[in-house]
């Protein structure tokens, strides 16, 4: 009795709940109600930001610090509008303001925040003459406008990333008094103002300007294609195609989450969107909750991975690395099938495992009915995947990506109603897809601005190769320790550069995701790149190599425990156990862990680098979907049938050899699979004749 009421609301989620589980876990659309005046208000602020980045991005970005700061200002006012101080319900009003509905402390912080962050813009003729000697009054407006920042992240994100750049920010000014390596002659605060305020290598840089220039758009052509019923087609499109197989709707959801994934960045958003649905169905046949729910978390966490969208990291390696994105959707091709591959495996063979049915006929949506139906809701994503790769700037793809969704969703309302009602729903709904599409990226914003800071005092400090020298000395010394406890052999298993990297590699994969737990992906990989990269590139590394690699484990943490928010929001749905719910996502995404090591090692794996080979390429690719296949059957103790405890170990050992991306390592391991597979083979055979 007591799981009762875990049935009733995996089996009746309202709109109502999974907006509210969102929230839980995702702190980024945690907003606070506001009262009629300021919602309207506050609204009509976001629908012109939104009407002025569509506006830019389709005839012409203004001068990068003025349309940077002009972004920054509208973001920080409207996230001390939008984001409480403590996460209230609801806080009283109080002081001279009250009629609006915030606190007076709010207030200040949102003028405060908007006059400083356009501070900049406005004496930008006169930066040359003051960049390096900075006026008393540019340092009071930087300081205010670092401390607004600081504030603004965390309301909007908790406590983790501001702390982190306070550290930094401490760094760069006891410098003296660091130990050893680290320290440095230290920064006075003017300097570390005129630093991180008045050039383009700090809060005004790369980071602000990709989130201004680049993932705003895309952000609101995700809102507005799934308005317009994209999403939905995707998920009933799934439904009609991988529904019927054994575990249909394990298949479902998997399928559902690549593809709202290639419109959508978010884990949670595509977790609570697919997971209303799937997790349900999913319970209903037969698999535990706690496997529901990480089926849902491990799929979702696909769609920052999935061209084209890919979220803000796409955009902002285009910026980091000078490639076009056409580069790095190519080069993300290869992995985020991996990732897929690998749960697909896992819930396939837990599926047989467990004698699991696929949907029924009548549950499941025909395919061409589906299509025929949503068809024009496609338009919007072939328009804007035909201008990325015509070679045309992102925002430009994104402004027609845009356009086709208003012009799909005037379309939609004026087949469905008659003239007059028309005209105002898609009125209304433009209004709410620009002011939704606005709201989400608030909190990118704030972080990416924070992030400069971070960057700023690594480029102030050198900080970025001290920390590569540490850590590749480290792992060097790791390496001959290994290299001489195995020199009795009478051949060289691993050498010491190889070993190097591979010890250099773990730990940044840990400190990726240990970061992960405590901050965005965006905000994670910006960090990371600036200290991990400067490390890998001392080990010979390609630049865009070391970039996925970070990015990988960043998107990680999502599914990793103890902070693996999407398989949270997943159990929430499923009503599951959520440490048990995050512990099986994790094992579900393992691809996602190993496939970086794959392409780090054989880089071809990835498309687009220099040292692109195809035998490489099939070698890496093959061995991998086999060492995947081979480590999920391990894992689920199933491959066509029951597995006993010395073949998960073979299977296992296998898998690593499978991975590991070299012809000779590839073929060991299928002369010790292939023991397994030939008895499981027989045995499938025997059960099937013993079958009535």
């Amino acid at each position: 009795m007591a799981q009762k009421p875990e049935t009733d609301r995996a089996e009746a989620l309202t709109e109502e709940e999974m907006k509210a589980l969102e929230e839980q876990f995702d702190s980024e659309v945690r907003f606070r109600p506001l009262p009629t005046l300021l919602g309207w208000l506050a609204a009509a602020a976001l629908f012109i930001l939104s009407c002025y980045h569509y506006y830019t991005s389709g005839y012409g970005i203004p001068q990068a610090t003025t349309h940077r700061g002009v972004h920054l200002a509208f973001t920080l006012a409207l996230i001390f509008i939008f984001f409480a101080v403590w996460h209230q319900p609801r806080e009283p009003r109080r002081g001279f303001l009250a009629p609006l509905g915030l606190p007076l402390l709010d207030w200040v912080f949102a003028i405060a925040g908007a006059v400083s962050a356009l501070y900049v813009p406005w004496i930008f003729n006169e930066l040359a003459f003051r960049v390096g000697d900075p006026l008393p009054i540019d340092v009071f407006m930087g300081t205010v406008l670092i401390a607004v920042l600081l504030e603004a992240t965390r309301r909007a994100m908790g406590w983790p990333l501001p702390v982190i750049a306070l550290l930094f920010i401490a760094y760069a000014y006891f410098g003296q008094s660091m130990p050893g390596i680290l320290a440095h002659p230290g920064a006075s605060w003017d300097n570390i103002v005129n630093h991180l305020y008045l050039t383009s290598q700090g809060i005004y840089g790369t980071a602000l300007g990709v989130i201004s220039t680049y993932v705003f758009h895309f952000v609101l052509f995700g809102v507005l294609a799934t308005r317009i019923g994209l999403g939905q087609l995707f998920i009933d499109l799934a439904s009609a195609l991988a529904g019927r197989y054994s575990g249909g709707p394990a298949k479902v959801s998997v399928l559902s989450s690549a593809m709202l994934g290639s419109i959508s960045g978010s884990s949670i958003a595509n977790t609570v969107t697919t997971g209303s649905l799937t997790i349900p169905a999913m319970i209903r046949i037969g698999y535990p909750r706690h496997f529901a729910a990480a089926v849902e978390a491990a799929s979702s966490t696909g769609g920052q991975i999935t061209p084209p969208v890919m979220g803000a990291v796409a955009f902002l390696m285009i910026e980091y690395l000078g490639v076009p994105l056409t580069t790095i959707l190519t080069a993300a091709l290869v992995p985020a099938f991996m990732h897929f591959f690998g749960v697909l495996v896992q819930v396939h063979l837990e599926a047989r495992r467990r004698g699991l049915r696929g949907l029924t006929k009548d549950e499941l949506p025909v395919a061409w009915t589906v299509f025929k139906a949503g068809w024009l809701t496609t338009l919007p994503l072939f328009v804007l995947v035909a201008i990325l790769l015509s070679g045309k700037t992102p925002y430009l793809a994104a402004f027609w990506g845009i356009t086709a969704c208003l012009l799909v969703l005037v379309i939609q309302n004026f087949l469905r109603h008659d003239v007059k009602t028309a005209v105002t729903e898609s009125v209304r709904e433009t209004w709410e897809g620009f002011v939704v599409g606005a709201k989400y990226s608030l909190s990118v914003t704030a972080a990416a601005a924070l992030v400069g800071v971070i960057i700023g005092v690594v480029t102030l400090t050198g900080v970025g190769f001290k920390i590569a020298y540490m850590v590749t000395s480290v792992a060097a010394g790791w390496a001959q320790s290994v290299a001489d406890s195995l020199a009795f052999l009478p051949f060289e298993l691993f050498s010491v550069p190889t070993l190097t990297l591979l010890f250099t590699l773990i730990m940044t994969a840990i400190v990726c995701v240990l970061m992960g737990c405590g901050i965005p992906t965006t905000a994670n990989y910006l960090i990371m790149i600036a200290v991990a990269a400067p490390i890998l590139s001392l080990l010979g590394v390609e630049p865009i190599v070391a970039h996925f690699f970070v990015f990988y484990f960043g998107v990680l943490a999502d599914i990793t425990p103890p902070v693996a928010l999407a398989a949270y929001a997943a159990a929430g749905i499923a009503g599951a156990n959520a440490f048990k719910a995050g512990n099986t996502a994790f094992r579900l995404g393992m691809g996602k862990a190993l496939v970086p090591f794959v392409f780090v090692f054989s880089p071809s794996m990835l498309l687009v680098t220099d040292s692109f080979t195809w035998s490489e390429f099939f070698v890496a690719t093959i061995g991998a979907m086999l060492g995947i296949w081979m480590l999920s059957a391990a894992f689920t103790s199933w491959l066509f049938a029951p597995l006993r405890l010395y073949e998960r170990l073979l299977l296992a050992f296998s898998a690593i050899l499978f991975v590991a991306p070299d012809l000779y390592a590839t073929l060991a391991g299928a002369v010790i699979a292939l023991p397994v597979f030939v008895r499981q083979m027989m045995t499938r055979g025997e059960t099937s004749s013993s079958s009535p």
